[in-house]
């Protein structure tokens, strides 16, 4: 971005099947974020936006673009964040 504006990094939540199980199952919540963010960004713009503590971010590339996959550590519920983030 030529303007010194910073990017959008989270850009929305994946809501797949296998998304809502992974939710319930293991903390982890999907989201579609910009094809230059990083693991480093991504945790840091979770934490800023919901206040969330993130234990690990892995990333994949797929149809929809770029796919974060974000566990969350045991005092957050991805199911509450989910909420405020779209999901349900």
């Amino acid at each position: 971005m030529s303007t010194g504006e910073k990017p959008r990094v989270l850009l929305h939540a994946y809501v797949t099947e296998k998304a809502m199980d992974e939710m319930e199952r293991q903390n982890k919540l999907e989201f579609v974020v910009d094809r230059r963010a990083t693991r480093a960004d991504v945790k840091k713009a979770i934490e800023e936006l919901y206040k969330a503590k993130v234990a690990k971010v892995t990333i994949k590339i797929g149809r929809p673009g770029k796919v974060a996959t974000v566990r969350f550590t045991k005092d957050y519920s991805s199911e509450d964040i989910g909420s405020r983030a779209g999901v349900f």
